[in-house]
This record gives C-alpha cells, structure tokens and sequence, in this order.
C-alpha cells in the first residue's frame, strides 16, 4: 500500500482549509502541550529510573511503608482517610484527567476532531489502537486468571509519545505530531470509558444520583456564561467525593468536570483554555512523574524475566508492539480507503507504522488499567515489567524508525500567509 493509492485530488484545497483554520484558532495551549510534553516525558523517565532504583535498594520497604501509611480525615459523614498511594492513583491523577478532558473538549470545538473529517482519521486510528491490542490481550489470555487485564495494551502515554517524537524535530512534519497528539487524546477517552464501564467493581446509586445533579448544575453555568473557573472546579471536588464513594473510578470526576468549562472556537483565550494553560505544566512537571515514582516501584527478581513469557506477559508486549501500529495502520487506510478523511499534510503511510510503534509506549495509563485489573501483587508485578520493557522497545524503535524516514526524505510544511486567512469573530460559547 502506497500513498499513490490514496486519491489525492482534493488534498490541495484540504491543506489550504486545514492551515487556514490553524491560523484562525488559538493554538497556545497546545503548543505549551507539545513543549512541555516533551521535557515532562523526559522527567517521567528520570522518575521511572529512580523509582526502579529506590525498589531495588535498601530504601525500597521504607518507601512501600510510606506510601501505604493513611493521611486525611474521617468522621460519620465524611471519608476521606486514604493511604497516600489511593491519593496519588485517585485524587492527583484525576487532575490528570481533568487536563485531558480540557484537551478532549478543546479539540472537539477547534481542534483535529472540531468536524466530522478531521475527526475521523484520528478517531478511525484511536479505535483502531485500541480493538486489535486488546483482541491480541485476549487471545492470549482467554480462560487465563489474567483474562481480565485486556484493557492494558489499549492505552497511549502521550506524554512519553509526544516526548520521543519531539526529539525527531523537523524530520517529523508537524502534522504527523499534531495527529499523534489528537490520536492519543482519543485513546485516553476510550481508556476513560473501558475503565468507567468495565473496571468498576461495585456501584451505589445514590452517590451517582448526587454527582449527577451537581453536574447539571455545571451544565446550567455553562448555560448560563458563567466564567469563573473555580465555579467549576470546586463543585468538580464534590463531583469527585460523589463518584469515589460510588465505586467508579474517581478520576472520571475529572474529564466530566473539564466538559463543562466553556470555551470558543477563535482565539479569544476561555476559561478553559486559561485553566489548560494552568494545568499542563503542574502535570506534566509534577503529578505524572510523582505517579511514575509511586507506582513504577518494582523489585526486579529473576522470576520476572519468565513472567514476560506467560501469557500476560506476552498479551501486553504482543498487543503494544503488534496490536497498535497493525490497528492504527489499518483503520487508518481504510477510513482514507473510504473517502472518510485524508492523510495530515505532508505525511506518508510508512510513517504512520513509525507513529503506530510510538501508540505502543503505554506506560502511564497502561500501568494504571494494571492496578485497576488485578488485586493479584504478582499480576501486578508481571504486568508492570512488561508495561516498562515493551514500553521502551516501543519507544526506541519508533524512534529509529521515523528518525530513518526522515534521513532519506526531509519534509516541510507549506505555510500560507497571513493575507489568506479569512478572520473569524464572534464565535459563541460552547
């Protein structure tokens, strides 16, 4: 398959639409995204390190004990005494996903997925990376006490992503990095979605009943033009209580808060912008690499090396380094096959097998769909290495990959000028 099969006779006028709109929205926060992506996956790795460094020293149990002592407080009608390990899974990575819930929105309203074809290629893709690595998961493990893990190779870490393919620089089009961002941002919705619908072990219904009105009463500010960001912020906490003690994940708190913060299409900055533009730095900076520190504590033994060859094992590193870049590849030829989008400008299909390795970094979410999947600490155990050891194969061989792509043929973008963009004003809330 060649790009030459993919008809092309609109693709100019595509470009010119496309590059035009780019002008005409308010870019900022997803270039922060993209700046700060990169050095916050650059210090996740240090923090990975150091984690596995601690696990494997003398101040490996000291850590363990420190992280399952309880902080908080608690009375008859309020709970909120947790270990600090359910604080950092629970309550600082649903700030994680409140930045990807922003992210999602903004994307929806002006970015890669704001209509139908633009949306469908990293839609088509996302879906793609997700079905065939978690079909691969099952195949394996079918009938397995570790069947129930098949959410783990579905997962994008697009801070690593985004890190390792910054490095490629120019050799890289911009579009390429922008699609594998809109790409990673879908895959984190599907994650949110498997983990709400299958990785929830019990529910009570008054405390969803509760988080529901105070959420239609984020919906009615936003209805109403409300802008004051921690209007929203303080009844998502309530959100976040509610959801907790109903037994679904509470970081779902997080992107169903990050919905209802309004925002525009132009470049007027919005509240969710503003609040986007205030997150991605503590985030990438601070709560992913202190969620790498905490959970990537592994004590290396012997036994591991066999784990990588049973079959959760080889479900993980088979459904990342096979499942994503044949899912992402496939659904992506035939939703262009299907005249339903076209390729990003400048990019060739060679290039999205590179892209489609890099899908394959999982550590962050695929880790965290591992505590949710097994109460088994040597599932646990397995299912992290593997994560760790894939997640770097995926990384460096995507990396060569597109890096020797680039060597041979040096892509640029087409800019347009400023005269040739039409302007925009006046575009209501969302």
């Amino acid at each position: 398959m060649s790009a030459e099969d993919v008809p092309q006779t609109s693709m100019p006028r595509m470009n010119f639409v496309v590059l035009n709109m780019l002008q005409r929205i308010n870019l900022t926060p997803l270039r922060d995204f993209l700046k700060s992506g990169s050095a916050g996956g650059f210090i996740l790795m240090a923090c990975v390190v150091l984690s596995l460094l601690i696990a494997n020293s003398p101040l490996g149990p000291g850590f363990e004990q420190f992280l399952a002592q309880q902080i908080g407080y608690e009375s008859e009608a309020l709970q909120l005494r947790y270990p600090i390990l359910l604080w950092i899974n629970d309550g600082l990575m649903a700030i994680f996903f409140l930045l990807v819930g922003l992210e999602i929105k903004r994307e929806l309203v002006e970015g890669e997925l704001s209509s139908f074809r633009q949306a469908a290629l990293p839609v088509f893709a996302a879906i793609g990376g997700m079905l065939v690595p978690a079909l691969i998961y099952a195949l394996f493990n079918q009938g397995t006490a570790s069947a129930n893990g098949w959410g783990i190779p579905m997962a994008t870490d697009i801070a690593f992503a985004i890190a390792v393919i910054t490095l490629l620089g120019k050799r890289v089009p911009l579009s390429l990095k922008v699609f594998l961002t809109a790409l990673a941002i879908v895959d984190d919705l599907g994650a949110i979605v498997v983990i709400a619908l299958f990785y929830t072990t019990e529910m009570h219904l008054n405390y969803l009943l509760y988080a529901a009105g105070v959420f239609a009463l984020l919906i009615v500010f936003n209805r109403m033009g409300v802008k004051n960001i921690w209007l929203y912020l303080l009844p998502g906490v309530v959100i976040w209580y509610f959801i907790h003690h109903s037994g679904i994940h509470a970081t779902i708190a997080g992107v169903l808060t990050a919905l209802t913060l309004p925002t525009t299409p132009d470049e007027t900055e919005s509240p969710l912008e503003k609040l986007e533009h205030a997150l991605v730095k503590p985030v990438n900076f601070l709560i992913m690499p202190i969620f790498a520190l905490a959970n990537t504590n592994i004590t290396f033994e012997s036994s591991m090396l066999d784990g990588l060859t049973s079959t959760l094992g080889l479900g993980i590193i088979f459904g990342l380094l096979v499942g994503k870049p044949i899912g992402i590849v496939f659904f992506s030829w035939l939703s262009v096959k299907l005249g339903i989008s076209s390729l990003p400008t400048g990019t060739r299909w060679l290039q999205f097998v590179g892209l489609g390795l890099l899908a394959g970094i999982g550590f962050t979410m695929s880790i965290f769909i591992a505590l949710l999947s097994f109460d088994d600490p040597a599932f646990q155990t397995q299912a992290k290495f593997a994560i760790l050891v894939t997640s770097i194969i995926a990384g460096v061989s995507g990396y060569l990959f597109l890096n020797r792509m680039g060597a041979k043929n040096e892509l640029t973008e087409v800019p347009i000028t400023r005269e040739e963009a039409v302007s925009q004003e006046g575009t209501p809330m969302a």
